[in-house]
């Protein structure tokens, strides 16, 4: 499946092709050094060279065309990525995926997040915001993306499961793509999702034990919010993602308390990222709340390759 963006769609096409020499020719190219190998004194070890030098020099300039804006939201391709937090270290796969249209593109991602949190991390477990930060992993997230190239609209489920708190959630979201504005980027976003996981109940009852071998579904929630990108230089780049996330119905303890103790929590992230290279960036996360300060928040360090 060729990767497109909405900034980039630019197919490979290198026209008819044969072989020659063992590399992959376009035949126009072929024809020319053949009529220069047949009417001229040039060796046939130098034509050979010279067709396939021009031959290399196209195919990686098409490879190039097809390298995405690493920078877009909206953009598919597949990648691998790890980084270093505050409470361990992160991995992330991404793969794309055939829609079966060639107007819509998909991809999934995983992550991985927490790994030998306590081992490498600089957060102290013995503070209470920071008591689950230990050498297991932390949480998964899913996401399956889809966007429509004709109007740059793209869909996401995203899927959490925090390990230590023994809580999930699963969204459905649309974020659509807005005219550039000088070198600001907006993508708003909406969605509504459901909680599940452990019940929301008082762990000094007599019943928690038992209540806690089960998994309950808390209730639904909406989010609403912006992606947000700021274009410093050509690799250089920032975001600011606000996030409002609301509860809509459900149990009476998820209602009135899902987010510390409240109904709704307003949620930040910004980041600075450098592109290294086509394939490669450097990025630096915060991610911080109205009840969490931005420096007791959640810093990491993440690196990016597109394959």
């Amino acid at each position: 499946m060729k990767q497109r963006s909405i900034a980039a769609r630019n197919p490979l096409s290198l026209g008819k092709a044969s072989a020659y020499g063992g590399a992959l020719i376009p035949q126009s190219i072929k024809n020319t050094i053949m009529k220069i190998n047949t009417f001229s004194s040039l060796p046939s070890t130098l034509a050979l060279g010279l067709l396939t030098a021009v031959s290399a020099s196209q195919v990686i300039a098409s490879e190039q065309d097809t390298v995405q804006d690493m920078s877009d939201p909206l953009a598919v391709y597949t990648q691998a990525g790890a980084g270093y937090s505050d409470k361990g270290l992160n991995l992330k796969f991404g793969q794309t995926y055939d829609t079966g249209s060639d107007t819509t593109m998909g991809m999934n991602v995983l992550e991985i997040k927490g790994i030998a949190g306590d081992a490498v991390g600089f957060r102290d477990n013995n503070k209470a915001l920071y008591s689950g930060v230990d050498d297991s992993i932390d949480s998964l997230r899913f996401r399956n993306f889809s966007v429509d190239l004709t109007n740059g609209r793209g869909a996401q489920i995203d899927l959490n499961y925090n390990f230590d708190t023994n809580q999930g959630s699963a969204s459905y979201s649309f974020i659509q793509a807005l005219p550039k504005f000088g070198p600001v980027n907006l993508y708003p976003l909406a969605g509504l999702g459901v909680a599940a996981g452990e019940p929301l109940t008082d762990k000094d009852r007599s019943d928690a034990d038992e209540l806690h071998q089960r998994y309950d579904i808390h209730g639904t929630f909406y989010v609403a919010g912006m992606y947000t990108k700021v274009e410093i230089t050509d690799a250089i780049w920032l975001n600011y993602n606000p996030m409002y996330l609301g509860t809509i119905s459900g149990s009476e303890a998820y209602k009135h308390g899902a987010f510390y103790g409240d109904d709704s929590v307003f949620t930040h992230e910004f980041a600075v990222s450098y592109q290294v290279n086509p394939r490669f960036n450097l990025r630096y996360f915060a991610n911080w709340d109205e009840e969490v300060r931005f420096e007791n928040g959640d810093h990491r360090i993440e690196f990016n390759y597109q394959f």
